[in-house]
């Protein structure tokens, strides 16, 4: 099975990356959990797997997201979790989708979540949808190029006064943590283009209050 010679450099320079001391997991405590960021090719050329959740979540109401939860005992580990919550969230098939690598553990505080991100490539892409509409709303395929247009950037600004990454793709308004990560990988991966980080706008007012729920 042939993955991408990016995808293959991106798995071995984010295994060994600095956590950022706002994602740095505490000393204890926190919640174990697994996102899965699939990478494919799609008709527009790579692409990764989104997920908006539904605004009717106890946490992250409304936020596009990576496939993914919590670690169950049943699943030991990171990467058999994320494979799980992504069939169950969206349809996928295990089997179309080789694990290339994972990300050191990043802390998320709002849910007490200590998350592994998992890689991965979609060699045999299959229909994906809402499959569990009380968690997800939707699911798309983003291409990596509208993630990097210039055009599609920008940076959040939360009532706090920090400022953080955000895209604007496909009707989604991807922020916080998921936006983050996203910034990384593409910085790994060598598809990112220079865009104006000057442009800052204040997080929506219909996000925040999802959000702090």
């Amino acid at each position: 099975m042939e993955v991408p010679g990016w995808l293959e450099t991106l798995a071995e320079r984010v295994a060994r990356m600095q956590v950022p001391p706002l994602l740095r997991p505490p000393a204890s405590g926190g919640r174990p959990a697994a996102v899965l960021l699939l990478f494919g090719e799609g008709p527009f050329g790579p692409d990764v797997l989104l997920i908006q959740r539904s605004s009717r979540g106890r946490t992250h109401a409304g936020q596009p997201a990576f496939p993914g939860g919590g670690v169950d005992p049943d699943d030991g580990g990171p990467v058999a979790a994320a494979l799980r919550e992504a069939e169950e969230e969206t349809g996928l098939d295990p089997a179309g989708v080789h694990v290339v690598g994972t990300m050191p553990e990043l802390y998320v505080s709002r849910s007490d979540n200590r998350v592994t991100p998992v890689l991965a490539w979609w060699h045999t892409p299959c229909v994906v949808h809402a499959a569990s509409p009380d968690e997800v709303e939707s699911v798309e395929r983003v291409p990596i190029r509208e993630l990097v247009d210039p055009a599609n950037r920008l940076r959040l600004r939360h009532p706090g006064g920090h400022c953080g990454p955000a895209f604007r793709v496909r009707g989604l308004l991807v922020w916080g943590f998921t936006a983050g990560v996203l910034d990384g990988v593409l910085a790994g991966s060598g598809f990112a283009l220079p865009w104006d980080h000057s442009r800052v706008e204040d997080l929506p007012p219909d996000v925040l209050n999802l959000a702090s729920r």
